[in-house]
Order: C-alpha cells, then sequence, then structure tokens
C-alpha cells in the first residue's frame, strides 16, 4: 500500500484508467450509483447524460475535485481510494471545465503553462517562469490548437480574449502539460464551425500520440463527427456504453431522457400580428452596420452567423449593454432608445445572455432572487422594503409555469442543473410582462430533455403574441423552432429565409459561405 492509500496491481498492461463501482451522494441526491468505467489508451470517449445524471459529479471524482463515498479509481494499474486535484494532475489527467479556470489578469502563456507549473511546485505557482522555455511550450501547444504562437499573442491578457479564444487557450493548456488523459467539458460551446473542426482535428492527433480524451458534449453531431465510443448516464447510473457509430441520435435520446424525443419542428403555423420592434439602419462601429429588420408580434425571428458576424454585438445592443452608434430602434412604431440595460427593461425588452454564469445569474443567491431581479423596484412597499409575499408567490408561480426543478426556491441558483438556471433567466424576463424576448444562445450547455422543455415554453411565449429573437449557431434549434431565420455575414444581414421552407444543409452551405 502506498502513502497516499494506493496500490500497485499486477505487472500485466492495464488501461489507462478504471472507474469501478463509484457511488456519490449528496444531501438528499444519490449523484452516482455503483458507476464502473474502463478507459483505454489513446481511445475517445463521449460522456452524454442529462444535466443532473452525473457527469459533473464523475468529472469532479477523477479530476480530484471530489473523493467517491465508495469505489475507487484505478491509474495504470495503481489503485486510489481518492485522488486530490495534484494527484490527479501528477498522474496526467488535465481537465478543460466549462468555466474554463483560466486566471483572466495573467498572459496567454502564463496560463498554458498554468498546470506544469502547479505540477512541479506542489500546487504553488513559481515567483518568476522560465520565460524563454515558456514561449516554446506555448507556441508549440497554441499552434496545435489552430491560435497564434506570436509573442504579441503570448502575452495578451486573458480577459482581454472573447469567449471562444478562451476556450481554445484552455485546450492549449492541456496540450502543453502532455498531458495522458484530457477531459474535455462542453469544449465547443462558443466555438464557430471552422474551430469545431480544428478541435476534431486536434482530438484526432491527439488519439494518435496515445492520449485518452474524455468529450462531455449536448452536440451529437459533433461526437458521430469526433467518433469513438459512446458512454450514457441516467440518474447517476450508467446505461450504455459502446462505439457510437451503433447508436442512432434517437436512441442516444432515449437512453439520456427515458423517453423518446422527436426532431421534428415545433414550430405551427404563426398568425401574422403587428410589427412590434423594428431596426432601420442599426450600427455600432467596428461590429456591425447598417441593420434593418422587423419582428412581429408572437414571431420567432431567427438570427445567425458565424462567430464575427456581428450577430452576438447586436444582441448585446438591443439589450442596451452595448449600444447602437446609429440608426433606429422602433417598438410598436415609436422611436426608442436603448443605451442602457434599464433602457431596454423599462421598454420591456428581455434580454437572456449567451453567458448565464458570468452575465445572467447571481450563482450563490436564491432562485427567488435570480427571479425577482428585473421587478424589485416594483415589489417594494411604501417603505423601500421589498414585499417578501408578493416576491415569493411570483417566484413560486414562475417555477410552477416553467417546469424549475428544486427542492425550493430559497436554494442557490448553482443548486440547479443548468436547464433549470437557463429557465430561472427565462422566468425573470417574464415577470416583465415583454413585448420582445432576446434569447441568445438558449440552450448552449443543455441536455436534451431540458432543450425540449426550452423550446416548448419559446412556443408558448409567442403565442401570447411576444416577439422572440432567437439567436443562435445551432441550426436544428432554429429550423425547428423559427418562422424566419435571418443570416449575418461581416456585420450586415445578408440573406433572409423562411424556416419552413429551409434544410440544415442548405442553411449550413449559406453559413460558411464567404458571399455576403
Amino acid at each position: 500500500m502506498n502513502q497516499d492509500g494506493a496500490s500497485p496491481l499486477s505487472e500485466t498492461a492495464q488501461p489507462f484508467l478504471q472507474v469501478v463501482g463509484v457511488h456519490k451522494r449528496f444531501t438528499g441526491v444519490h449523484a452516482l450509483r455503483g458507476v464502473s468505467l474502463t478507459f483505454e489508451r489513446g481511445q475517445i470517449y463521449h460522456l452524454l447524460g442529462e444535466n443532473g445524471c452525473g457527469k459533473s459529479t464523475l468529472i469532479k471524482i477523477i479530476s480530484g475535485a471530489q473523493p467517491p463515498d465508495q469505489g475507487e479509481l484505478v491509474i495504470e494499474g495503481v489503485r486510489h481510494a481518492q485522488l486530490s486535484p495534484l494527484e490527479s494532475l501528477a498522474a496526467g489527467i488535465e481537465t478543460v471545465y466549462q468555466d474554463l479556470s483560466l486566471l483572466p489578469n495573467m498572459s496567454v502563456a502564463e496560463n498554458v503553462a498554468l498546470t506544469a507549473e502547479l505540477a512541479a511546485h506542489a500546487g504553488k505557482l513559481a515567483r518568476t517562469f522560465d520565460r524563454r522555455a515558456l514561449a516554446r511550450t506555448a507556441a508549440r501547444a497554441l499552434e496545435a490548437v489552430g491560435l497564434p504562437g506570436s509573442a504579441d499573442f503570448q502575452a495578451t491578457l486573458i480577459e482581454q480574449l472573447p469567449l471562444a479564444t478562451r476556450q481554445l487557450v484552455a485546450i492549449a493548456r492541456a496540450i502543453a502539460s502532455e498531458a495522458k488523459f484530457v477531459i474535455m467539458d462542453e469544449p465547443t460551446t462558443s466555438l464557430t464551425q471552422k474551430e469545431v473542426d480544428n478541435l476534431i482535428a486536434v482530438l484526432a492527433n491527439l488519439r494518435a500520440h496515445g492520449v485518452t480524451v474524455l468529450f462531455v458534449s449536448h452536440k451529437l453531431d459533433e461526437c458521430y463527427a469526433i467518433g469513438g465510443e459512446v458512454i450514457v448516464l441516467r440518474d447517476g447510473q450508467k446505461m450504455a456504453q459502446g462505439p457510437i457509430a451503433q447508436f442512432t441520435k434517437a436512441r442516444l435520446s432515449e437512453l439520456m431522457t427515458g423517453r423518446e424525443l422527436s426532431n421534428e419542428r415545433y414550430r405551427e403555423a404563426g398568425h401574422a400580428q403587428d410589427v412590434v420592434l423594428e431596426l432601420r439602419g442599426l450600427t455600432r462601429a467596428g461590429q456591425f452596420s447598417d441593420v434593418s429588420l422587423s419582428l412581429h408580434g408572437g414571431e420567432i425571428l431567427g438570427v445567425t452567423g458565424l462567430l464575427d458576424s456581428g450577430r452576438n454585438e447586436l444582441a448585446r445592443a438591443l439589450a442596451g449593454v452595448a449600444p447602437a452608434h446609429a440608426g433606429e430602434v422602433l417598438l410598436d412604431g415609436h422611436a426608442i432608445a436603448l443605451r442602457t440595460p434599464s433602457d431596454a427593461k423599462r421598454n420591456r425588452i428581455g434580454y437572456v445572455p449567451e453567458d448565464r454564469l458570468n452575465e445572467g445569474l447571481f450563482l450563490d443567491k436564491p432562485i427567488r432572487d435570480n427571479l425577482i431581479t428585473a421587478m424589485i423596484s416594483s415589489l417594494r412597499d411604501r417603505f423601500g422594503q421589498i414585499d417578501r409575499a408578493r416576491a415569493q408567490a411570483l417566484a413560486q408561480q414562475t417555477v410552477k409555469e416553467l417546469q424549475i426543478a428544486t427542492a425550493g426556491i430559497d436554494k442557490p441558483v448553482q443548486s440547479l442543473s443548468g436547464g433549470n438556471q437557463q429557465r430561472v433567466l427565462i422566468g425573470r424576463w417574464l415577470a416583465i410582462d415583454p413585448r420582445v424576448l432576446i434569447l441568445h444562445g438558449p440552450t448552449v450547455g443543455v441536455d436534451v430533455g431540458s432543450r425540449d422543455v426550452i423550446y416548448r415554453i419559446m412556443q408558448r411565449l409567442s403565442q401570447r403574441g411576444i416577439g422572440i429573437i432567437l439567436i443562435s449557431d445551432d441550426l436544428p434549434e432554429l429550423l425547428q423552432n423559427c418562422d424566419r431565420i435571418l443570416m449575418m455575414k461581416k456585420g450586415r444581414v445578408a440573406s433572409e429565409y423562411r424556416a419552413d421552407a429551409l434544410d440544415e444543409a442548405d442553411l449550413y452551405h449559406a453559413l460558411l459561405s464567404e458571399a455576403a
């Protein structure tokens, strides 16, 4: 028995990692129920399941962030009752978490070297780096994920980079550490299709060098493109494991949710209503230019495009977060100013941001407080205090309407799964009785079951006469839910389509074509 509670197995060839009979319990929740898995060297595994199925718990146990209650991990033939984060790193296990775990006030190169530095200095960062060695290592890792290895880029602070680039830096860090087992938790959430294609090539290269990859994703098309094996969890139990090519999408969805899900359109034929929102020549220098569009009451209007198309910046402008410099916005035929988020709220325009963790939710605050944020001023009594009874009633009504699964509205919002967190954000804006609701990537990081619920919520809201702008790069999502789809390229609206007269292949080719 080793000092850390580890004991060696026989000298015969072993898989890189075995998870043996692992259980994990939290208050009132049996998160993992006797899960056993085997990970061979140089293989890619896709970990699938609804939010709350135990994926995150399994990742944390493998990476040393949490100990199992029962069971053990066997790494290269050595048994471990549990691991610390440093022991996991030292064993060659690197995790690219969904929140990336990058240090925003440090440079790209320093972040790329982070894992190696922590492992080499017992969890502490050295006061100084070997800058030349650091630059060489960073250049190789950055170029491997399609990022520049130049000195200027390496010196850039992480906080100055867009989310998609940060995601690639986090993956480069795993490559730089020469990891043997890489866990990628939703690595393509903010990547364009071109960057996803590049990542698939990176994964193939890792596999060729004997690295094992555990790929956590809700995007089945990407999983099929990557290939390898699939592992499905449901309610803390392993439901299936085998080559992904042997499973249809319908079968995987059924294994994940326990029920059959349809790929047909959610959108029924809409009834034309008056224009509720109109943009005329909206421009923000360097981001989008001369954008004109109209949104009818009860319509779901899709807006898509590549990462540099201006779609994200347009969403932030309509929310008053980064206002336009020129052009007009008309609501019900009257010109309005959208200079601040308060302006948008006052005009009953709700905005659900793409990055719910950093831009949308107060994670440590109760679900109730997150739901009433947009309505606080109207919930105050004559003494300036929040009417707790009204706030409680409003929050409970929203939880019921949006089917938010929670043990109570006093629980912190971080206790919810990703799909339920997203419903909290949508519910926040329902409280202002919105005329327009802007949904920016509403199902990013959300499992297939929660997607189904969110799509049905969108349809119900449109039936109330709310105009919805759905900004997304998920093509099936747009085709299943929208009346019309606008394609943005190089900051302008390039084309418009009827969603019910379009297929995914045509939309994909239009997305990638250069002509605007």
